[in-house]
């Protein structure tokens, strides 16, 4: 395009707002994605929430008087002053309230992880995504991983299955897989689509066990760690072999998370199924209620 879209943001309570907008509005970055850049934003913040509300202060400031971001009091003035929106509060359960303040003034909208915190929340969401006609993406930066893509663009119908593994740090405003889990959870379903039907999980002061199963019998597992490396990645099967991935090699995982919005939503596209979307969230929810009883999750 040859003039740079408006993007506004809501919710500078992640170190995704600048992470992003160095991205975006900085040409001479060398994983640059071009196309927009940052000119507005609200602040958010989650005042129950330590990790939210005590990071939109510096945030902000450095928005504002780095990058001339212009600050405005709510999403509805971020909807107005932009021509796409990165719903980026980290607390997963605003997002539902906040994507309702925006939707009507119809403009694209990428929601970062989680799409919310519960199953009925998420529907929602795709409801009013569908009923005002919008392009709306949600997702992990770990869906584009560069070894992830890679192993993945020859399609995926051959994938037998996939095993994810990731650091797993909790927090109690965002329980259990919310937090940190939800980052190989969406590498699995990027690998597996859409039809699991039975979670079980395991946890105990070192680590999360979670195995899931998909309708045609096929399996994955996830293996979330509170010790040991801090690395992202998977050995993602095929019935000709296997292949090993570092979700933390090559281009930033965040390049190529606004390649794909920038490629895709200013053109009424989402690269991501809805009900993929969907599935993240239900396998979570699912491995949530499986660790608290110890038993099979049957969605």
């Amino acid at each position: 395009m040859s003039t740079p879209l408006r993007i506004g943001m809501i919710g500078l309570d992640t170190s995704h707002v600048v992470a992003f907008t160095k991205l975006l509005n900085d040409p001479k970055n060398e994983a640059h994605v071009p196309g927009g850049k940052v000119t507005v934003a609200f602040p958010g913040g989650s005042p129950d929430f330590d990790l939210s509300i005590n990071r939109v202060e510096g945030f902000t400031k450095e928005l504002r008087e780095n990058w001339g971001v212009k600050i405005v009091d709510s999403p509805e003035a971020v909807a107005s002053e932009s021509d796409l929106i990165l719903l980026e509060s980290v607390d997963g359960r605003v997002h539902l309230d906040q994507f309702r303040k925006i939707v009507g003034a119809k403009k694209p909208v990428f929601i970062d992880k989680p799409l919310t915190n519960s199953v009925s929340e998420a529907r929602e969401i795709l409801r009013l995504t569908a009923e005002a006609g919008i392009a709306m993406t949600s997702c992990s930066s770990l869906r584009y991983c560069e070894e992830l893509q890679k192993a993945l663009a020859g399609g995926r119908e051959s994938v037998t299955g996939i095993d994810v593994f990731g650091p797993m740090s909790e927090i109690v405003a965002m329980p259990g897989l919310w937090w940190y889990g939800i980052h190989s959870i969406e590498m699995m379903v990027a690998a597996m689509g859409v039809g699991c039907v039975e979670v079980r999980s395991f946890k105990n002061a070192d680590v999360d066990l979670t195995t899931a199963v998909w309708k045609d019998g096929r399996g994955a597992t996830f293996r979330g760690m509170r010790s040991g490396h801090g690395t992202f990645g998977a050995t993602l099967h095929r019935k000709e072999g296997f292949t090993s991935i570092n979700g933390n090699a090559g281009r930033p995982g965040y390049a190529g998370l606004l390649d794909m919005v920038m490629q895709n939503l200013p053109h009424g596209k989402s690269p991501i199924p809805a009900d993929e979307m969907l599935e993240v969230v239900r396998i979570i929810e699912a491995a949530n209620e499986s660790r608290k009883t110890g038993g099979v999750v049957r969605l």
